[in-house]
């Protein structure tokens, strides 16, 4: 689909030391991803983050300081099979970019479901392995992540972790010495209770500072809590939180049924993680010697790989359902996120804090979005012999049918989903069985017309404003709300031809948690559910 009016309209560098071979893949607060190759060569494929001054440094609150500490930390800290490799950077007058390693495996949580989790408790441990080897070796060269959260934990295309996005990371030990961080930053359900009651020296006021490195072991654990059980245990770790009192009311062993559900030989290792006194939380060594660590796991390797790429893709894969049965309740809810935005400098505890990376209006984040490539799912083999143009899934062939079944990012709408044998019998590696596009996206066999309607009808049902722009049988609908955890959720509803008789829609995520953004799709799917065709049904 090509871009919606006004978008990407600085112009990029010319003088760039690779070339560009995708549309956008990927964008955050004031920046955006492309995919790119060497000059004179067509590997290895790499991931180009172009950040745009304008929107960073004039209307955003990202200092040019703090762009120079993202790229000198990420280049500090070298080569780690977990952590996205930084490769080097430049700018021009308009942009300043970073060329990096391509986790082309995705979003992790794209491929978990909410309120479920991981499919196995080995794959939690095989994951949680793999993150906590790449904190460790962060810490080891004195740099804290200080923004660990679903949206930069990604997969390459073996199916291995990379941790990504080092735009709050900071030095904690500096030639010897510890360095007390006092910015209060990160995603609220993600970071420490430290960080919320983080204060500058003001006055007669000193400066109540937090270890950075101690608060990473925090978000860690919110992370293995997340994996095991598809949601995190509250909104943010203040008194505004109903669970969170109550998991220090009880001293860290909360009656909510979501803590029912962790594993019984888990449970020590999140407590410990999870202690609020800092001082008192678990080190590195300490998680690292806890039995549930240590315990012997069939998905990872002596080298710390994945052992079974193809049973851990089929197993993520076949987890994926969506129940068209489920109630639909309006969890998102209509906000202005820009009264969110506090100044990072003001602590007063009866204001909420800001996320991290306060977002720019949303017209300014619409870009020129990569379509799903031919050999993704090659659409045009369908065949479309029969007509569909009466909205009927009667008129559907068996052919396209079956073809269909052949995409495994759309096993997820059958009733027993399961990748197709034909492409495990063929498949290499993880990536040739996960799609490394977010499988947050299903095909329809509506009119153009009838389909835009359905899901802006479907948007407002969830209490969210939306109008659908269309040009030449395409379409997008924007998408701004709060996610359950009141946190943002933008993105965009993209609209377009599979083949002459069907429609690609895909659910774009510009910014948020990728597993509430799944939440968010699953629901939309529940009331879009005429609208979708289900392969093989």
């Amino acid at each position: 689909m090509g871009a919606p009016p006004g978008s990407q309209v600085a112009p990029l560098p010319t003088n760039l030391p690779f070339r560009l071979i995708s549309r956008t893949i990927g964008c955050g607060a004031y920046a955006f991803v492309r995919k790119a190759i060497p000059i004179n060569a067509s590997k290895p494929i790499i991931a180009i983050k172009f950040i745009n001054k304008d929107h960073a440094f004039n209307n955003g609150r990202v200092r040019q300081s703090q762009l120079r500490t993202e790229i000198q930390l990420h280049q500090h800290l070298g080569r780690h099979k977990n952590i996205i490799q930084f490769l080097s950077a430049g700018d021009d007058a308009l942009y300043v970019w970073i060329a990096m390693e391509l986790a082309d495996g995705g979003d992790l949580f794209d491929k978990i479901e909410p309120d479920v989790g991981v499919p196995s408790e080995d794959i939690a441990h095989f994951y949680f392995t793999q993150l906590m080897s790449a904190i460790g070796y962060m810490h080891s060269k004195g740099v804290a992540h200080r923004d660990l959260k679903p949206e930069n934990l990604l997969v390459s295309g073996d199916g291995n972790l990379k941790i990504a996005d080092f735009g709050l990371a900071t030095l904690f030990l500096h030639r010897g010495a510890l360095r007390p961080a006092v910015t209060i930053c990160g995603s609220p359900p993600y970071i420490a209770p430290e960080i919320v009651q983080a204060k500058r020296a003001k006055g007669d006021h000193a400066a109540v500072g937090y270890a950075p490195n101690i608060a990473d072991i925090w978000s860690c654990g919110i992370v293995l809590f997340v994996l095991l059980v598809g949601n995190t245990p509250w909104d943010e770790p203040t008194s505004r939180s109903d669970e969170y009192k109550e998991f220090v009311q009880t001293g860290g062993r909360s009656k909510d049924e979501l803590w029912d559900r962790i594993p019984q030989s888990a449970l020590s290792l999140l407590r410990g993680m999870l202690k609020l006194d800092p001082h008192s939380r678990f080190t590195l060594d300490e998680i690292r010697t806890h039995p549930w660590f240590t315990r012997k796991n069939p998905h990872l390797n002596s080298a710390g790989n994945a052992a079974n790429p193809l049973e851990l893709a089929t197993q993520m894969m076949e987890s994926l359902k969506i129940d068209f049965n489920a109630n639909i309740t309006p969890s998102q809810r209509k906000a202005n996120p820009d009264a969110m935005d506090i100044d990072m400098e003001s602590h007063d505890d009866d204001r909420r804090f800001a996320a991290t990376q306060p977002e720019t209006p949303m017209e300014e984040m619409l870009f020129d979005w990569e379509r799903l490539a031919k050999n993704e799912f090659n659409a045009a083999r369908i065949s479309a012999s029969q007509p569909t143009t009466n909205g009927s899934k009667a008129h559907l062939s068996h052919n396209i049918l079956d073809r269909l079944g052949e995409d495994p990012s759309l096993s997820q709408f059958t009733p027993h989903p399961s990748v197709p044998l034909s492409l495990t019998q063929a498949a290499k590696k993880f990536g040739d069985i996960v799609p490394s596009h977010s499988l947050a996206r299903f095909v329809s066999h509506l009119p153009f017309n009838l389909l835009t309607t359905t899901i802006v009808e479907a948007l407002h049902k969830l209490g969210i404003p939306a109008q659908a722009v269309e040009a030449d049988e395409q379409a997008y609908v924007r998408v701004r709300t709060l996610d359950g955890r009141s946190q943002r959720l933008h993105g965009t509803v993209m609209i377009d031809k599979f083949n002459d008789e069907l429609w690609d829609v895909r659910f774009v995520k510009a910014s948020g948690d990728p597993l509430e953004w799944r939440r968010f799709f699953k629901k939309m799917c529940v009331l879009c559910k005429d609208a979708i065709v289900i392969p093989n049904s």
